[in-house]
């Protein structure tokens, strides 16, 4: 079974590229840094359920479909 953050990062990063959004783009909308959404993308960094959902507003998509 794959480790759920790194799942969450890889859908994250598949999201992201398909609205062609650089990471720098995301962290921008997010007031992050750009290493934090790489972070994320990695699996390395955990999102606070606050934070999924400005990520999910920031990518204009589900929560959802962040998580399946």
């Amino acid at each position: 079974m794959t480790d759920i953050s790194a799942k969450f990062g890889k859908k994250v990063k598949e999201i992201r590229l398909k609205k062609q959004m650089s990471q720098a783009d995301l962290a921008k909308v997010l007031g992050v840094h750009s290493t934090y959404i790489s972070g994320i993308e990695r699996g390395v960094r955990n999102m606070a359920l606050k934070n999924i959902e400005r990520l999910a507003k920031a990518l204009a998509v589900p929560i959802e479909d962040l998580i399946k």
